[in-house]
């Protein structure tokens, strides 16, 4: 009896011990999987947007002009901007779209690793790919959850593309004008447009992606794409998904420029009715689409296949070459 009790507690000490080595090195591997994601993403979303900024200027100042698209007239501006104002003014806005563009993408990429984990989880798939309904949700929220984050950002962005150098002089600059001349809740003109498109931008595009990465997969017997075929991917990814959403990316425009363009837009729908009205619906809602073709794909193409070719570089650092995503 007296030997049973003194066993007792050291076949309980055996026990727990693994246990307790165990949940700090778990938290440690979460915490790198998430910091991965984030400098992953971040980078994604820098060198994607640079590669395209003056196109995507471009592209703006159309969305909130009435002036007719077409791809002559867009050739035309950049071609005047170059000469006015110099070659580096076709970035003009960059640095405010750096400013919104790292931490938005760091926390999307993230938020859809993250996602696709919780739904995996909860619908039985862990360490498999999701099924499409759970893919499209994981795409749709990371977006949603990166845009509520990071909008007055995109505000400030659009303002600094569409207007001269001298209005206003920095990112402070605009945030300080706009709080006092316009208020505060300027700040957040056009966020329900942009909610609304992101739902279908975000989750098509993150949905398409991985799809079509499955279905390679699936076909090729190779368990990783190619960067080139990367590329393509995700240029059908953001083909689709800037498509979908493209008129209301032109609303929210037009309503986070109003302040300085003469206009008041006060609901999407007047929006929308003030824009078919003057413009048409075809040349005043999908104003700028056919560029938004050429930026778009490249845009996301580079984005995804950045993002994924950083992580793996990233795991591999970390654990070795065999490990991929």
């Amino acid at each position: 009896m007296g030997n049973g009790v003194r066993e007792g507690p050291v076949e309980f000490q055996r026990d727990v011990e693994p246990v307790t080595a165990r949940i700090p090195a778990e938290d440690n591997q979460e915490k790198k999987k998430v910091l991965n994601s984030l400098m992953s993403g971040a980078l994604a979303g820098a060198v994607a947007k640079t590669a395209v900024a003056p196109l995507d200027r471009t592209k703006i100042m159309f969305q909130v002009s009435s002036k007719r698209f077409s791809a002559k007239e867009a050739y035309r501006l950049i071609y005047h901007t170059y000469l006015n104002e110099g070659f580096w003014s076709l970035w003009r806005g960059n640095s405010a779209t750096m400013v919104r563009v790292i931490p938005y993408a760091a926390i999307q990429f993230c938020a859809h690793e993250e996602y696709k984990q919780i739904l995996g989880n909860y619908y039985g798939f862990q360490g498999k790919a999701l099924t499409p309904f759970p893919r499209f949700i994981a795409g749709s929220l990371a977006g949603t959850t990166a845009a509520m984050v990071t909008y007055p950002l995109d505000m400030v962005r659009a303002r600094m593309a569409v207007t001269p150098k001298e209005m206003y002089s920095s990112i402070v600059h605009v945030f300080i004008r706009i709080s006092r001349e316009e208020g505060l809740k300027t700040l957040y003109r056009g966020f329900t447009p942009t909610i609304l498109g992101v739902i279908p931008y975000a989750g098509l595009s993150f949905f398409t992606y991985e799809t079509l990465k499955k279905v390679h997969a699936e076909h090729s017997g190779r368990a990783q794409p190619s960067p080139p075929e990367r590329l393509l991917f995700g240029a059908c990814a953001g083909l689709i998904g800037q498509s979908a959403s493209y008129p209301l990316d032109v609303v929210r425009r037009r309503m986070q420029t109003a302040g300085v363009l003469g206009h008041t837009y006060s609901s999407i729908l007047l929006t929308m009715q003030d824009i078919v009205r003057e413009e048409g619906l075809i040349r005043g809602l999908y104003k700028g689409l056919s560029m938004n073709w050429v930026k778009g794909p490249i845009a996301v193409g580079i984005s995804f296949t950045t993002f994924d070719l950083t992580q793996i570089l990233l795991r591999r650092l970390q654990h070795g070459p065999g490990l991929e995503r």
